[in-house]
């Protein structure tokens, strides 16, 4: 039987809330094909289980290693052995199934890798050299109404270049067809690289490709991502509509409903989750980041009526699990309010500190908006 990893690797083995709150920006200014990037295709190896402690050569040029039951991994580029990088995935995956730990690991340049820890799984990835298969949309503002005229930098889906493939079955099937749920809180991650990220389009093709192909979540488990500049980006896809999050129907409740994610393990419906690239265990995340951040919880959470300084009775309506968790809350204090959640340090001590103080921003942000 043909597995969704095998539909995405060639015969070399290679991956060839008002209305008014969520109102469109507009369309985007009109770019030729021709001068619009194209967008390649992520290559892939799966190397299954690698040996601790013995250097192996990689199969293809690296970007990327995604890797399981990993204590740290480090590569050897053309100036040496790099220092060992801890591997710290968090607890993920979609509604209704075991949840993952699964790290994407920067490794561009990586002559050989080796891993230390037990039964380590490892998948080859390269989002950069393989052969184009689109052409990049442009970069717009995000399409969400903000205070004061302020939209931070966005790149849709088709701008940073998802292969919507990936979200099909073997037959041609969604793997995980979008469902929507209303909203009932937001959850605030970092992705926790221990090496800076060069090139945030091309990783978060990795991000995308570790989770919806090598995780078979069938799409990215993040509905926005952030990158150290303050970019936004699309993650899960919601519809054909130009705003991302939601979806194209309205609650009962005549507030838009949010697409479902693979975020926090178990805890997905009905909960937001906004990815800032970096790890914040060991610094700040950037101001700029911080800044759209915080503007982008305050556009969710007008459009959705949520309280940022509140605390929400949260229900999963597909499951029936519960939380009493912040309204905002950091990845990691959905263990604390329910240990099935899984363990983590997400979004890491430094972004986790400054989360009162962005609720607090968060409302301040949302009281300049205009009335709806």
């Amino acid at each position: 039987m043909l597995s969704r990893r095998s539909l995405f690797r060639g015969a070399t083995g290679l991956a060839v809330g008002s209305p008014l709150a969520v109102a469109v920006a507009g369309p985007a200014a009109a770019v030729s094909a021709t001068t619009r990037p194209t967008v390649p295709q992520t290559m892939s190896a799966a190397r299954g289980t690698i040996p601790a402690g013995v250097a192996v050569t990689p199969t293809l040029p690296l970007t990327h290693l995604s890797v399981a039951g990993a204590d740290s991994v480090r590569i050897r580029t053309v100036d040496g052995w790099q220092p060992w990088q801890p591997v710290t995935g968090c607890p993920c995956g979609p509604d209704g199934s075991a949840v993952r730990r699964r790290t994407l690991v920067p490794a561009s340049g990586a002559l050989d890798y080796e891993v230390r820890g037990n039964a380590v799984r490892v998948t080859e990835v390269n989002t950069v050299d393989g052969p184009a298969r689109a052409t990049a949309a442009p970069e717009a503002p995000l399409p969400l109404s903000a205070p004061a005229g302020f939209r931070p930098r966005y790149l849709s889906r088709a701008a940073w270049g998802a292969d919507e493939a990936y979200r099909l079955n073997p037959d041609g099937t969604l793997d995980t067809p979008p469902a929507f749920h209303p909203v009932q809180t937001l959850t605030v991650h970092h992705s926790g690289e221990d090496v800076p990220v060069s090139d945030p389009i091309s990783h978060i093709r990795g991000i995308y490709y570790n989770q919806a192909v090598v995780n078979d979540w069938g799409d990215i488990g993040y509905q926005l991502i952030i990158d150290e500049k303050g970019v936004v980006y699309e993650g899960t896809y919601s519809d054909e509509g130009p705003v991302p999050v939601f979806g194209p129907d309205l609650g009962g409740d005549g507030l838009p409903m949010m697409v479902n994610g693979s975020h926090v393990g178990g805890f997905n419906a009905g909960n937001i989750g906004i990815c800032v690239l970096g790890n914040y265990m060991t610094a700040p995340p950037s101001a700029a980041a911080t800044r759209s951040l915080t503007h982008v919880l305050a556009l969710l959470a007008a459009a959705t009526r949520l309280d940022p300084l509140g605390t929400t009775n949260y229900v999963n309506p597909v499951s029936g699990v519960s939380a009493t968790i912040a309204t905002i809350a950091g990845h990691q204090d959905w263990h604390n309010a329910n240990p099935a959640a899984g363990a983590t340090l997400c979004p890491g001590d430094h972004l986790y500190a400054l989360l009162p103080g962005i609720r607090a921003g968060v409302e301040a942000l949302m009281r300049s908006l205009p009335a709806s």
